[in-house]
């Protein structure tokens, strides 16, 4: 069936969600704004550069109910460092416990789903906060994903709990025998005075077309702090959107990395809603992508409360075929003064076929702020290159080194010690450096 919206109307019909409250209002209306905006186009200004609609053109299966994703499976995917580490694994867009492992006790992390979220005391949270990032993307895509969102899962990070095992989630879609379409969706609540790491990954099993489709929504308390890095290192014939959807409802602290090396196209929106007084936020992104693969990146900063600070900083490195979208916009809102927020996006072109298209965006209405934007497109500096060659380093190893050194700024974010040796390790290998 090449119709995803008579996919999605029909598992609809196949299995309907009997719930009510806010899981069946977010269904509703999910079906009407995917019927009424359908999915985007170029024609649409957020995805001008994005051709969405032909990767959603084929023959799509939405396959939940059995898979044959085995734990032998998951040991091939596993990420450094996940020995003492919380892994949740999804499979298809449903999280699969008898595959996951969970270290931390349920006093420090709590794991349901979101049907049996309501349920419970979590209800208030589930509904004030599920679904939100509807209201910064108004489009099919994400409505495609509410219209489901039942078959998520719940994830509580315990006030005054600092988790010692981080929480790895591994999202596989089992493309073996058929076009899988999945549609994970979490939503994420940090206690007050938490602490905790999160690590994401998307894995395609097989030869055949697959979509990934996600949502991650993550609310943080009061004097909580957030690390969340994703890698995104896929096969071609490998597709996804990925939103995560960031809300610091109390003075916090999140930091952000994205890096991306392989697959067909991929769509990152990053959302960060400051909404209290003097939070604190860090996006950082690494693309480092050839063949032709098609990286987007948009990302919203929303300034609603004065006194936040917020750092964003994203690089290109840009080979063959590939290309890269960049569309970073910073808001500040009236009563947000003294709001300190800086945008910068970086690329290096390394073939005559690559290109980019990066876009930063500031709309101020506060005037005692303190905010920058700037991009940079262009080749390896030829001084710096020409300085290694004349002290003996072969033109090959001198781009490396100069290439190396461009992405080292985002690697040393990542502050989890495995994570960011895995993430030196894949780079260097993409970049033939030598460590």
């Amino acid at each position: 069936m090449s119709d995803v919206k008579e996919l999605i109307k029909n598992k609809i019909e196949a299995t309907p969600f009997s719930g009510n409250g806010s899981l069946q209002a977010l269904l509703k209306t999910g079906l009407q704004v995917l019927e009424q905006e359908g999915i985007p186009t170029v024609k649409h200004e957020e995805w001008k550069y994005t051709r969405i609609a032909s990767v959603l053109n084929k023959n799509y299966h939405y396959a939940v109910e059995k898979t044959g994703v085995s734990k032998t499976d998951v040991d091939v995917v596993r990420l450094p460092g996940y020995e003492s580490a919380n892994e949740l694994v999804f499979v298809n867009g449903v999280y699969h416990a008898e595959l996951s492992k969970i270290l931390s006790p349920k006093d420090e992390l709590d794991i349901l789903t979101l049907s049996e979220a309501v349920k419970t005391d979590y209800k208030a949270i589930v509904d004030k906060h599920l679904g939100h990032s509807a209201q910064y993307h108004k489009d099919g895509i994400n409505a495609m994903n509410n219209v489901l969102a039942y078959e998520g899962l719940f994830i509580s990070v315990k006030k005054n709990k600092k988790l010692s095992n981080p929480v790895y989630c591994y999202y596989i879609n089992d493309a073996r025998s058929a076009k899988i379409l999945s549609q994970p969706r979490t939503l994420i609540h940090v206690g007050a005075n938490a602490e905790v790491f999160f690590v994401e990954e998307e894995i395609t099993l097989g030869t055949d077309d697959s979509f990934i489709n996600r949502i991650a929504e993550i609310v943080v308390e009061d004097n909580a702090q957030l690390h969340i890095y994703k890698i995104q290192n896929e096969d071609s014939h490998s597709n996804c959107v990925k939103t995560t959807h960031i809300r610091q409802i109390g003075v916090s602290k999140v930091n952000s990395v994205t890096l991306t090396l392989n697959g067909g196209m991929i769509r990152n929106n990053l959302n960060f809603i400051l909404e209290a007084p003097g939070c604190e936020s860090h996006m950082y992104g690494l693309y480092c992508v050839k063949g032709e693969t098609h990286i987007d990146n948009h990302t919203i900063v929303d300034n609603v409360q004065p006194n936040s600070f917020s750092n964003e900083l994203y690089k290109g490195i840009i080979d063959e075929k590939a290309t890269a979208v960049f569309n970073g916009k910073i808001f500040v809102r009236q009563d947000a003064q003294k709001t300190n927020a800086y945008q910068s996006n970086k690329n290096v072109l390394l073939s005559n076929e690559a290109t980019v298209n990066t876009k930063p965006q500031l709309e101020i209405f506060a005037d005692d702020v303190k905010c920058s934007h700037g991009c940079t497109v262009g080749r390896l500096d030829e001084e710096a290159l020409f300085y290694l060659r004349a002290r003996g380093v072969g033109e090959k190893a001198a781009k490396a080194l100069l290439l190396y050194a461009f992405a080292g700024e985002i690697l040393d974010k990542i502050e989890l010690e495995p994570i960011r040796k895995y993430a030196e390790e894949i780079i260097a290998e993409r970049l033939d450096f030598d460590l």
